[in-house]
């Protein structure tokens, strides 16, 4: 049996160092990490205090201080997390539409390889 490609599966095996290339140059660029701080674990740092400050904003923060991350609904943490994940991942795919854009304008067209129909 086939094995289904789940939502967090790249498509393109080795492409994960490029995708956190992007997202560590995106992320400066939004002011999400301080310029020269490209380092995983900076990231991570500035996602956590950026996590806090949504939750602070949608009045959720006393309640995760009180009960743990682990106890929250999923619709809270859902809340957060497309809070900042709109932030990251809109600008992400814009950058990587317009990469495509100029690829495809440089190389005059599609590639000429495979079926011409």
């Amino acid at each position: 049996m086939a094995r289904r490609r789940g939502a967090g599966d790249l498509l393109v095996p080795g492409a994960q160092p490029g995708l956190d290339r992007l997202k560590m140059e995106v992320a400066q660029e939004i002011g999400l990490l301080p310029p020269g701080a490209a380092s995983p674990h900076a990231y991570d740092a500035a996602l956590d205090r950026q996590k806090w400050e949504v939750a602070e904003e949608l009045g959720l923060a006393d309640r995760i201080r009180q009960v743990g991350w682990g106890e929250m609904t999923t619709r809270d943490c859902g809340a957060i997390g497309g809070r900042l994940g709109g932030r990251l991942g809109g600008q992400m795919v814009r950058r990587m539409i317009a990469l495509a854009e100029q690829q495809l304008a440089g190389a005059g067209g599609p590639p000429t390889t495979g079926p011409s129909w």
